[in-house]
């Protein structure tokens, strides 16, 4: 499954999540089998060239999320994570809050 996150660098171990406001680009985690299989950084959505994101995590719920949910993503928010490994940790343990209407 692929996980995307906003985030405020390019570095898997240093990149902090961001409000969509503030990224500097979108890390996009190949996430399978319970690990991560990889980490792509990407300068926009548009150079995403990927059929399917199964979620968007989000650093807060006051983000605007509609267009993720347009397209079909499952949209989370964390709770107090900041980095990537922390996310995805977070993640497996489903300690992300979902949105929803």
């Amino acid at each position: 499954m692929l996980i995307l996150i906003p985030v405020d660098g390019n570095d898997e171990k240093l990149s902090h999540i961001t409000p969509i406001s503030s990224l500097s680009s979108w890390a996009l985690i190949d996430f399978d089998n319970g690990s991560v299989q990889s980490v792509k950084f990407f300068d926009d959505r548009a150079s995403i060239e990927v059929d399917w994101i199964d979620f968007v995590i989000l650093q807060n719920k006051f983000e605007n999320y509609m267009e993720f949910m347009e397209e079909g993503m499952m949209v989370l928010v964390i709770r107090e994570e900041e980095t990537i490994e922390d996310i995805i940790e977070a993640f497996k343990f489903k300690e992300l809050d979902e949105i929803g209407l």
